[in-house]
């Protein structure tokens, strides 16, 4: 199988290649393309996966599983003959991001690169881009499945379906990571590839694990009701306990942002830097090193990597307290990408949590999450198989919920209307109008923003940060490119 990564300079490309190369998924790929539009960045993450095949050579792992690696700056090249496409890109870079946080920050609201202000404006970038690499790959590879992990991936998936249909799926693993946590921490033995009672109903980064079945018996009120065991896990800890047992069920750790936006807000406010300033700043100094850093090229990027993730949410813990071991241990994300794909292409049925339209294809098949529009992309437990990925039904939310993911929905759905402009969706002068109110709508309709006032003025401050959305609003009109 040919895989090929579209953001191939990315910080995590080397976890794709070291679960590639070992382990369950060695000889799944026999040849990795890396494609990114800075060859600077490909030359730095070239060097880590030779340091780290020269690193596993040494240590006798056998040279046959691992994938041959190629780098790119040419899309066209890069698609050519790909069975499957991983992307992972961020417009803008870490500057950008910089920017989606502190825009947000300036005027009192959460900054955060995903949730919130910070998170359509990021989509507003992504989307564009990614329709971009949808419509290459109908052209250059159209059997090929392409597996989303370009932020915020919900979105960014919603926005391709219309465009690839059902061979796209957004990828996030912190659902599944929740899933497996509180089981763990229930003693509940989960059989891999299955999750046999687990409910669990959201979007991406807003999800809820409502039940967690071992045996006919659901261990889940129990976990709730046990401080101590709480305690074990990282999304146990983020909530009271007492807030946990009224709630009936587990969020996803991202509804920290919600639950908890004035602590969340205090913690980021309070630090010395903002998350993408501190990541901005390692990257920096780190992808040159990397470039030249030869054999020691994998050990170094290893370092960084632990301390990136040690500073993951870090808002959200308590002074002094570090992550665990097995989240800092990294095989999260790329293992449930490599599961599906493996999955597809006939490697045995899986099940796991992704992003995928609400109801199957077919004549009469209901909504996997009641209230929600059948086409609309959720975050459920899904069963993949060569066929496809079908979500699995889940039970009604709770109304508290189902409003919060209604309302969620309306918003990412009209940042895909403002930002899918550059697939041509709409042309004349009234469209400019058209897109950028749709932005502009949704910042005032986002939970976390909730202004008139205030929407305008995020939309203000991204656009003299980012000169690209007026372009975005101008695209198709007149023969104007998209940006």
């Amino acid at each position: 199988m040919r895989l090929m990564i579209a953001g191939g300079g990315g910080f995590r490309v080397p976890l794709v290649y070291r679960a590639l190369s070992s382990g369950p998924f060695a000889g799944l790929v026999r040849e990795l393309v890396l494609y990114d539009v800075d060859a600077g960045r490909l030359a730095a993450v070239d060097a880590v996966l030779a340091s780290l095949a020269s690193q596993e050579a040494a240590e006798g792992m056998p040279a046959g599983k691992r994938p041959t690696v190629r780098t790119t700056t040419s899309l066209p090249e890069a698609l050519e003959g790909t069975d499957m496409v991983f992307a992972a890109i961020r417009p803008g870079g870490t500057a950008g991001r910089m920017a989606d946080e502190r825009i947000a920050l300036d005027l009192g609201l959460l900054g955060q690169e995903t949730t919130g202000a910070g998170g359509i404006s990021y989509a507003l970038r992504s989307i564009p881009r990614m329709l971009e690499l949808a419509a290459a790959m109908r052209e250059r590879c159209p059997e090929a499945w392409l597996l989303n992990f370009t932020n915020p991936a919900g979105m960014v998936t919603e926005a391709l379906v219309p465009v690839l249909g059902r061979r796209v799926v957004g990828i996030c693993d912190s659902a599944g990571g929740l899933v497996y946590r509180a089981a763990r921490a229930a003693g509940v033995a989960l059989p891999e590839g299955r999750l046999d009672g687990v409910g669990y109903y959201g979007l991406n980064h807003l999800g809820w694990l409502y039940r967690l079945e071992s045996g006919g018996r659901d261990a889940l009120p129990g976990l709730l009701a046990d401080a101590g065991a709480l305690t074990g896990f990282e999304e146990g800890r983020l909530f009271p306990q007492a807030f946990l047992a009224e709630l009936g069920c587990l969020p996803n750790e991202y509804l920290y942002y919600y639950y908890e936006t004035g602590r969340a807000l205090s913690g980021i406010r309070s630090a010395a830097e903002t998350r993408g300033e501190s990541i901005d700043r390692q990257q920096s100094e780190l992808y040159p090193r990397l470039a030249a850093a030869g054999a020691a090229a994998y050990p170094l990027w290893e370092a960084a990597r632990r301390s990136r993730e040690e500073g993951y949410l870090a808002e959200a813990r308590w002074a002094g307290e570090r992550r665990d071991e097995t989240d800092l241990a990294g095989g999260g994300y790329e293992r449930v990408a490599l599961a599906v794909m493996r999955a597809l292409s006939g490697g045995g049925t899986a099940e796991l949590v992704l992003n995928t339209p609400n109801a199957a294809p077919g004549a009469g098949a209901g909504p996997a999450i009641p209230g929600l529009p059948a086409d609309a992309v959720v975050e459920v437990p899904c069963r993949v198989t060569p066929d496809g990925v079908v979500p699995l039904p889940q039970d009604r939310p709770a109304p508290a919920q189902l409003i919060l993911m209604q309302r969620v929905k309306d918003v990412e759905r009209l940042v895909v209307q403002a930002a899918g402009a550059a697939a041509g969706q709409a042309v004349g002068p009234a469209a400019v109008t058209r897109r950028r109110e749709a932005a502009l709508a949704a910042f005032a309709r986002h939970p976390l923003v909730d202004s008139d006032a205030l929407a305008a003025k995020l939309l203000a401050g991204y656009e003299a940060a980012f000169p690209e959305l007026q372009q975005l609003w101008r695209s198709g009109i007149d023969g104007t490119p998209a940006p």
